[in-house]
């Protein structure tokens, strides 16, 4: 009985040893803050609040989400970037898978600086949008994957509330040409392909107004 338990209690270190060793090294955003104040800083600004509309905000976006993005900028195994920009794949370049999980973490934790809806009229049409989607297109109410206020779900869906109108704007569109194709099942590409530019410029800006 005592050599079974002894062989019990040496297999179960073992084994935690082995998770422990496994187990991946947690984000730490301190290490990103250099990083964000040298390379990000100009297009996202140091708190990944951006200075210009067609830059996104990051701050306190989904860290899992920041992470996948950063991530498709970068060509895996010979094969090319599922997101393909080339500014940002100059930038994602030198980026480690550490550095990119630190990030991801850094800007999550920071404060947004909310844009604004600006247009009474669009904001109403992407109102209903946003709530109901356009049962004549099939298209489903953005709410459903981005939330009531636009929080998003961390993991797969970005938040978009308090994002700039025309940068929205600019990704519906180039989902709807096939020219940003990292949404998984093409989710993406399949509802923008159903929406008018109006309803496009609509929803963008509905969105930058949620809070």
């Amino acid at each position: 009985m005592i050599r079974t338990t002894a062989m019990a209690l040496l297999l179960a270190a073992t084994l935690n040893v082995n998770a422990s060793e496994k187990a991946p090294a947690k984000a730490d955003p301190a290490k990103a803050k250099p990083i964000a104040e040298s390379v990000c800083v100009a297009c996202h600004g140091a708190d990944g609040n951006s200075p210009a509309a067609p830059n996104p905000n990051l701050a306190g976006q989904g860290e899992a989400y920041l992470a996948k993005q950063l991530s498709n900028f970068k060509p895996i195994d010979g094969k090319p970037a599922l997101r393909d920009n080339p500014i940002m794949g100059g930038m994602a370049a030198g980026l480690s898978d550490d550095d990119i999980k630190n990030l991801a973490a850094y800007f999550s934790r920071q404060k947004l600086k909310p844009s604004a809806a600006k247009d009474e009229k669009l904001v109403a049409e992407g109102q209903k949008l946003w709530r109901q989607g356009d049962f004549s297109k099939g298209v489903p109410a953005c709410a459903g994957c981005h939330g009531p206020t636009g929080a998003g779900l961390p993991a797969q869906y970005p938040a978009l509330a308090g994002q700039y109108a025309d940068y929205t704007e600019d990704q519906l569109k180039k989902f709807r040409a096939d020219e940003r194709a990292n949404d998984a099942e093409k989710v993406m590409r399949t509802i923008a392909a159903k929406l008018s530019d109006r309803q496009m410029k609509a929803v963008a800006e509905y969105a930058a107004g949620l809070r």
